[in-house]
C-alpha cells in the first residue's frame, strides 16, 4: 500500500465523518423547524401568523433546503467523485434568495441593493446558460 492509497482513504474517511456530521446538523435543524412552526402557529398566536414570524419561519426553511442540497451534493461527490455544477448554482441562488427573504429595504442602502441583484442575475445567467447550452453538467475531478 503506497501513500496516495493511504492518502486517499484517508480522504473518503474524512467525507463520510463530514457526511455524517452534515447529518446529524440538518435532522436537528429539521427538529428545530418544526418546533418553530408549532410555537409560531399553535402556542403564541393560535392558527394566525404575523409578517415577521412568517418571514423567519421561510427563512429557516431555505436554510434547511440548503443544508439538505450541500448533504446531496457532498454525498455526489463521494460517491461519484464529480461536482454537479446546477446543484451548485441552484444551492447558491437559494442561499441569496434567502437573504432577500430576510432582507430588510428600509435598512439597505442603494449599492448594497443593485450588487443583490447583479448576484441574482449572474447565477440565474449562469444557470440558464448551463441548461440551454446543454453543457456537462457535472465536473469530472480527477
Amino acid at each position: 500500500m503506497d501513500a496516495s492509497d493511504i492518502l486517499k482513504k484517508y480522504e473518503r474517511i474524512v467525507y463520510l465523518v463530514l457526511i455524517a456530521l452534515f447529518a446529524v446538523i440538518v435532522t436537528c435543524s429539521i427538529g428545530e423547524l418544526v418546533y418553530i412552526v408549532y410555537l409560531n402557529l399553535f402556542v403564541q398566536t393560535p392558527l394566525l401568523l404575523e409578517n415577521s414570524e412568517l418571514l423567519g419561519i421561510f427563512g429557516y426553511f431555505l436554510l434547511v433546503l440548503i443544508g439538505v442540497e450541500l448533504l446531496a451534493t457532498v454525498a455526489a461527490y463521494i460517491n461519484e467523485k464529480v461536482i454537479h455544477v446546477e446543484i451548485v448554482i441552484m444551492i447558491a441562488i437559494i442561499a441569496i434568495v434567502r437573504g432577500v427573504i430576510l432582507l430588510d429595504p428600509t435598512n439597505t442602502d442603494a449599492p448594497s441593493m443593485f450588487g443583490i441583484a447583479a448576484i441574482i442575475f449572474a447565477l440565474c445567467s449562469g444557470y440558464y446558460f448551463l441548461k440551454k447550452g446543454g453543457l456537462a453538467s457535472q465536473q469530472k475531478l480527477t
